[in-house]
């Protein structure tokens, strides 16, 4: 467990993403970049440092990655091509703890190293937003085929799905799962099946809510990992129904 006792975010970190949202521009953002290092970019990285380790614990096949470019920090610039949301900037910082698998490289005859195609895996997850922030974890926006193995998973396992996501210490964290969900039974599903509810589901994701307080005390890194902890179940199954480990 990490032993600083120096917090990671402080009320400057939340000061700056509030101007941020208020000011959704490249110029006020070049202004206060120096902001965003000191208050947000470079905490965010200590804290995912500080979590590298002890996220061993929970499964050695995930990767709390410390790198300021290509690990688990995501970036703040947003992708204006797709969507009606044409803000340059998230006023918002979050992180995906991710499964090993997903960073597998492929080496060709050449002798070439180049990326797999997408590979869908459940991840842990920090959102860090003032009075919006929250951790927890699953399978957001997989792919057609990751979605169909999950469903036939599910009917093969029905009781250790359940076991996952109707605990009394995951209901107690997370409630309910969260994330978006057809309006009808898939098609070629029993609209009557007990999990038929499960079944519609497009995501697989878990979230609990937490305080601007709790993101600004040095008992942050145990908080997550408790959350972490809890939202595991959920991840093991959802590794066990795309063949990955955990």
């Amino acid at each position: 467990m990490p032993k600083s006792a120096t917090p990671y975010f402080t009320p400057a970190s939340f000061k700056f993403l509030r101007g941020l949202a208020r000011n959704n521009n490249r110029e006020w953002f070049a202004a206060h970049k120096s902001a965003y290092e000191e208050q947000l970019r470079q905490p965010f990285l200590r804290l995912l440092g500080d979590l590298a380790e002890p996220l061993q614990a929970i499964s050695p096949h995930y990767v709390a990655n410390p790198k300021p470019v290509g690990g688990s920090l995501f970036r703040i610039y947003r992708d204006t091509r797709f969507g009606g949301d044409k803000t340059p900037y998230k006023p918002w910082g979050s992180a995906n703890l991710y499964h090993q698998a997903t960073r597998a490289v492929l080496r060709g005859a050449d002798g070439n190293s180049g990326m797999l195609g997408r590979l869908d895996a459940p991840s842990f997850y920090l959102h860090v937003q003032p009075g919006e922030s929250y951790v927890g974890g699953g399978l957001w926006h997989p792919m057609p085929e990751s979605l169909k193995r999950v469903r036939a998973y599910m009917l093969n396992n029905p009781a250790s799905w359940k076991n996952a996501t109707r605990s009394a210490a995951f209901e107690r964290v997370f409630g309910e799962l969260g994330g978006e969900s057809l309006s009808r039974p898939p098609k070629g599903y029993d609209p009557a099946h007990e999990l038929i509810e499960d079944l519609k589901r497009k995501d697989y994701v878990c979230a609990a809510s937490l305080s601007d307080a709790e993101l600004c005390s040095a008992k942050l890194p145990k908080l997550l990992l408790q959350c972490f902890d809890q939202a595991a179940p959920l991840l093991d199954w959802l590794c066990g129904a795309l063949d990955l480990e955990f």
